[in-house]
């Protein structure tokens, strides 16, 4: 969106289009790279990247419902971070 717009005529639906455009573009970008010895390591969380051999991997993926789960059941005391 060009940075001249006078966003007080914008609709609401212009705004929260605006808003959610700026959050999608404000998150970093995943990356993925093989570490030396073999394991998948994923860029993008925060300071250190996530790494697991390819068995745990597919093991966390087959599993993610339970995750998911475990998250919702758990939100009440679980911290959220702002993604970057």
């Amino acid at each position: 969106m060009n940075a001249n717009v006078d966003l007080t005529k914008l609709t609401q639906a212009e705004l929260i289009e605006l808003v959610q455009n700026m959050a999608k573009a404000n998150r970093t970008k995943l990356t993925m790279k093989v570490s030396e010895k073999g394991a998948l390591s994923i860029y993008g969380f925060g300071q250190w990247p996530v790494t697991l051999y390819a068995s745990q991997w597919r093991r966390l993926i087959e599993s993610i419902d339970d995750v998911v789960t475990f998250l919702d059941t758990h939100k009440a005391v679980l911290t959220e971070k702002p993604a970057k």
